[in-house]
């Protein structure tokens, strides 16, 4: 019989977990995924899968894998992983360089933000030409896709910005010292910044909505594998999607599990401020659709991504798959 949505998040609402350990027949299959790192927003989604009736995972035996966003593709490629999440741009790029993944399933949606310091005199990204900011890895799917909406309002992260790279928490450092005029970060450490004082002003997926007249949120990343284990494991694959969909459906319904999950996205307890936005701030970021028009978008996004060079060829055959989440 199907679980409700009614008794789904009455389980994630309560501190008692389903037991961790099923009896396993012959038929269940181990698959290894990629447990994001906790400061990150993803990382809260295993938790939530973990609190999920067992009915839901029957058949499944998931591994939970620790790994940071820029070893998961690394990871897929090499099968140490078999589902991890990988951006459009990242999948495209690796696909041209020989291997062969595709993405089947949500993720999340784009949470980069704009932050300047609270009595910054910049208000506008493009008040930034020529200055100093700090962003992520520059082979990064969130730098990469941050160049092609900054490039759509005006700004070339390559060239009227100087830039330093590095991962969220250090270039937390460099805002709160100074050091930079700027942050383009994701959440939660934007959220952080904004609870300390410093003020958000923009958030990218929205200005790329803006730009395209677009309702859909702004795509970051999904449920990736290679080929080959998507069409030996379709079942396994969709049952995986759904499971991630339900998790993100979940934080839609009931943002207030972000705020119970703070410690998974990295915030200490000391920070209720920060803790106490998350729900306002972050629900928006987890992928609820799996359909064609969520194709149709990030179909644009690859597009304008080769357009901007930051891409460099376009995709040879199609590396989206559906995955009937609704359970259709």
């Amino acid at each position: 019989m199907p679980v409700s949505r009614r008794i789904l998040l009455a389980t994630l609402a309560t501190s008692v977990a389903m037991p961790a350990i099923r009896p396993v027949r012959a038929t269940t299959l181990t698959v290894r995924v990629a447990d994001t790192a906790t400061g990150n927003a993803g990382a809260v989604q295993a938790r939530l899968i973990d609190k999920m009736p067992a009915a839901l995972k029957e058949g499944l035996n998931i591994e939970w894998v620790s790994g940071n966003p820029g070893q998961m593709q690394v990871q897929l490629v090499s099968g140490s992983l078999d589902v991890a999440f990988s951006g459009a741009i990242g999948t495209v790029d690796l696909n041209a360089r020989g291997a062969d993944l595709v993405l089947f399933g949500p993720g999340t949606n784009f949470h980069i933000r704009w932050v300047v310091r609270g009595d910054s005199p910049y208000f506008t990204p493009r008040d930034l030409i020529g200055k100093r900011i700090a962003t992520q890895a520059e082979g990064s799917e969130q730098y990469k896709l941050s160049r092609v909406i900054a490039a759509r309002n005006g700004v070339d992260l390559k060239r009227d910005v100087e830039v330093i790279f590095g991962p969220a928490t250090s270039n937390l450092a460099l805002f709160e010292r100074g050091d930079v005029e700027a942050v383009l970060v994701p959440e939660p450490t934007a959220t952080r910044l904004v609870a300390r004082g410093a003020r958000q002003i923009a958030h990218l997926g929205e200005l790329w909505q803006k730009e395209n007249k677009s309702d859909i949120p702004t795509f970051l990343v999904g449920l990736a594998a290679r080929r080959r284990w998507v069409e030996e494991n379709r079942n396994a694959a969709t049952q995986i999607a759904r499971l991630f969909a339900l998790a993100n459906r979940s934080i839609h319904d009931r943002p207030a599990l972000l705020s119970e999950h703070a410690a998974d996205l990295g915030i200490p307890p000391g920070e209720t401020d920060a803790i106490g936005l998350l729900p306002q701030r972050m629900a928006g970021t987890y992928t609820t659709t799996w359909n064609k028009s969520l194709f149709d978008l990030i179909e644009c996004q690859t597009a304008l991504a080769v357009e901007s060079g930051v891409l460099r060829q376009a995709p040879e055959k199609s590396f989206l798959v559906a995955s009937s989440i609704d359970g259709s």
